[in-house]
């Protein structure tokens, strides 16, 4: 299982640089399009929905949504109009301050989300924000560059929080919904991600006035995708299932390696577009 798992990780790593340093911004952006339908099909299901024309349904109308902001809103060669990005990512931002609050008062929120109708409208509010950070990032100069090191940051605030976890690991962070994390892991994570940040701004030779921004949003970016991984894991709990779906072998489905995105994205391009692209 380890090694299905490894390959599997390392075939989704080669397919995903590929792809960000080789297709043209909207080339990328449509290809995110086709990744956030398919884990739209797997929301559907983690929603309740059973029919598979049902969830068809539900895919359809969340291409319709990307759809309609590509084809209202995309600048000659440079992707998604900027100006009108920032308040919707606004909006996920404010989403996602509500999430929170779902995710702390689990079991007893689910009243307010537990319906499917509702878990379906959250899943847009999860999903198109996503999709439209990546294709405002990947159009900016760095574009790539930028998108990898979001990916960075999430990966080293997970990987610093299971191994910190595990070895100092007491004070559960979310009992109710996720056993294994624990607030020694999450401060971890942040660790791992600091010592990246001054990595990456030694490497650039930036001075403190260009770093501490930097820093400040890569903490608060790994905070977030703490919150992404919460919010499915959430789901997952409520509806009585281990994974979201089986397309990824060792893996499980494409939203269970993509949860922690699904808020770290959002919220690392809402700070880069309210501090001008300083970062």
């Amino acid at each position: 299982m380890l090694r299905l798992r490894v390959a599997t990780a390392i075939v989704l790593a080669f397919v995903f640089l590929s792809a960000l340093f080789s297709l043209p911004p909207l080339g990328f952006s449509a290809l995110i399009a086709a990744v956030v339908a398919y884990s739209a099909w797997e929301w559907s299901s983690l929603a309740g929905l059973r029919r598979p024309l049902l969830r068809a349904g539900y895919v359809i109308a969340l291409v319709v949504v990307m759809a309609w902001l590509f084809s209202g809103w995309q600048l000659p060669a440079s992707g998604l109009n900027k100006a009108v990005a920032l308040p919707l990512l606004l909006v996920a931002g404010a989403w996602w301050a509500v999430a929170l609050l779902w995710v702390q008062g689990y079991p007893s929120s689910a009243v307010l989300w537990g319906s499917v109708v509702v878990c379906l409208g959250v899943g847009i509010l999860v999903l198109v924000p996503l999709w439209l950070a990546i294709s405002v990032l990947v159009a900016e100069p760095r574009g790539p560059w930028l998108v990898l090191t979001v990916v960075l940051i999430v990966a080293l605030a997970d990987i610093g929080a299971y191994f910190t976890g595990r070895a100092f690991g007491k004070h559960k962070l979310a009992p109710a919904v996720s056993p294994g994390k624990t607030w020694e892991g999450v401060l971890g994570g942040l660790a791992s991600v600091a010592v990246f940040i001054a990595a990456l701004g030694i490497w650039r030779e930036l001075d403190v006035q260009a770093w501490l921004p930097w820093t400040g949003v890569a903490l608060v970016t790994a905070l977030a995708s703490v919150l992404g991984d919460l919010l499915e894991s959430m789901l997952k709990r409520h509806r009585g299932v281990k994974d979201s779906g089986t397309i990824l072998p060792g893996h499980g489905g494409l939203l269970d390696r993509l949860d922690s995105l699904t808020a770290a994205l959002p919220v690392f391009t809402l700070f880069y577009l309210m501090l001008d692209h300083r970062l």
